[in-house]
């Protein structure tokens, strides 16, 4: 149902064995994927992710470690046949950031949606999924990301044999259509668990992190540093430790947890996993090529 991909852990600078941070969300044979630092399209072939199914990119903020990639990324996906639309998505500024990393991608053979997010909290429903947008306290304008699958209530037979809804319109019900003067809440319970991954780097901590992972089968947040003694340096670049990082997902409690953007002066995360687990059991050392898949549990 959803398969989430962790591209890069790597935080500013690309290195061989650590490449920047980017995730990889699929779902139904449709792509979204958040960031696009320098070699993102690279690891998306590593991986074998599909160039031409990415239907949404998703930019926190534009900083080259998060945005580089994206001229090569767009050329590559117009040579893979790509001519459907791509809807790009990112804070206040998006318009003249994709002119000015266009100046090398001047023509493409299909159309880009701009979505241009401005406020504190914002929603854009995809087909089969929803993307939530939250701004978060970065130097610049910055946003994490949210993708949840929602999971309608369960069909209720009985109630539309009550209601004497014909057989045909059952299955356009279940879908979310109205038919024929029946709507669905009429033959639908109450909404089930859906699938959510919330991914959020470059920010200090803050209340909408824990608001937006909550009921996450997935946070994705970074760890810039793992030693304490960067604490001051991680504050003064706005940024987030590791351990700060752990505490959010503390409170949020998420199925999971994975740190990335790592320094590049951190030569080892996983060595902070004891102690970090000790927080939040569910810690893990984002390396690139992670994956998991998720499907939708049974009640």
């Amino acid at each position: 149902m959803l398969n989430a991909c962790l591209l890069g852990c790597g935080g500013s600078i690309p290195l061989p064995e650590r490449p920047l941070t980017a995730l990889s969300l699929t779902t139904c044979g449709r792509s979204v994927l958040i960031d696009c630092g320098e070699g993102t399209q690279v690891q998306l072939r590593a991986y074998r992710r599909s160039l031409y199914d990415i239907e949404t990119i998703c930019l926190t903020h534009y900083h080259a470690d998060h945005v580089a990639g994206l001229p090569g990324l767009l050329l590559s996906m117009g040579m893979c046949g790509r001519s459907e639309p791509v809807t790009l998505i990112g804070p206040e500024g998006l318009e003249r950031t994709v002119a000015g990393l266009r100046v090398v991608a001047p023509e493409l053979p299909f159309p880009l949606r701009l979505f241009t997010l401005k406020g504190e909290l914002e929603e854009v429903d995809m087909e089969g999924y929803r993307i939530g947008a939250f701004a978060v306290n970065h130097r610049v304008p910055c946003y994490g990301y949210t993708l949840t699958i929602p999971r309608r209530g369960r069909f209720d037979a009985e109630r539309a044999r009550r209601l004497g809804i014909p057989l045909p319109y059952w299955r356009r019900l279940q879908q979310g259509e109205n038919v024929e003067g029946f709507a669905p809440e009429d033959v639908l319970g109450p909404p089930r668990k859906g699938i959510k991954v919330c991914y959020c780097t470059d920010t200090r901590p803050c209340q909408a992190i824990v608001e937006q992972g909550k009921g996450a089968d997935l946070m994705v947040l970074e760890g810039l540093y793992g030693a304490e003694d960067k604490a001051a340096s991680a504050a003064q670049k706005m940024h987030m430790t590791m351990s700060e990082a752990v505490d959010l997902a503390a409170q949020a409690q998420p199925s999971m947890l994975w740190l990335t953007h790592f320094s590049v002066a951190m030569r080892d995360p996983a060595q902070y996993l004891p102690g970090l687990r000790q927080i939040f059991p569910h810690t893990v050392a984002g390396e690139a090529g992670m994956e998991v898949h998720f499907t939708f549990q049974d009640d």
